[in-house]
């Protein structure tokens, strides 16, 4: 029995343009903590390690640094507010519907491998109606390790039923090239993320700019790895 070809998908920058609602609560937590907002273009690229890690961002912007009891109780009213406003702004990136169809018709499935907490993930693709396009959703408390820890890619492949010879990681980000080169899979990065480092830089197999593209840049890894 051949395993089916699978694609895993980063969620935040990659899928769906969650910015909206991450800076959202964050700027909520930073009111409430007396402290001035952090505008949504330069706080984009705070995104991608988590919760807590985009809470102590956003309080070193005002140079504020908290003892970790403070940033736990902060992380978790983060999460309460975020959790009630998920999907208020966040949509999936435009083409993303077209290109998951395309490739879908030619036999792949999909999984979402993120840094996002699980049920998060699953709240989020639930209210955009994404969630049954994805053989497994995984996130950084689904197996106790985040990106780039190999660890994560390779149980949530286990997941959905696919395997490492026939994956492909597609991101924006550090993490997801970092994870996707530990795991030894072909990474395929947008650039339309979010990232510190710009996602050209961290030479990922293929870079695409739209959704529209990556059926294309899908078929040439596959094509370059038949080549002998």
């Amino acid at each position: 029995m051949t395993l089916p070809r699978t694609l895993v998908f980063d969620l935040d920058g990659t899928l769906v343009d969650t910015a909206p609602d991450l800076i959202a609560a964050l700027n909520f937590v930073l009111d409430r903590e007396g402290l001035p907002p952090v505008p949504l273009h330069k706080a984009r690229n705070m995104i991608g390690a988590g919760a807590r890690k985009l809470l102590e961002r956003g309080l070193e912007v005002d140079g504020r640094a908290i003892g970790v009891g403070e940033l736990d109780r902060l992380t978790k009213d983060f999460i309460d507010y975020y959790a009630d406003h998920i999907a208020d702004a966040s949509r999936p990136f435009e083409g993303l519907e077209t290109a998951l169809d395309d490739l879908q018709g030619q036999g792949f499935q999909f999984a979402v491998c993120t840094n996002k907490l699980e049920w998060l993930s699953r709240r989020l693709l639930d209210q955009l109606g994404m969630t049954n396009r994805f053989a497994a959703i995984c996130g950084a408390d689904t197996f106790g390790v985040a990106k780039p820890d190999p660890v994560i890619l390779q149980q949530t492949l286990a997941r959905a039923g696919g395997q490492l010879s026939s994956a492909i990681m597609v991101g924006d980000a550090g993490p997801d090239v970092g994870v996707a080169r530990r795991a030894g899979i072909p990474v395929i990065g947008v650039e339309f993320g979010y990232t510190d480092v710009p996602i050209a830089e961290l030479k990922p197999d293929r870079l695409i700019g739209h959704f529209r593209d990556l059926p294309e840049a899908v078929q040439s890894l596959i094509g370059a790895a038949s080549t002998p």
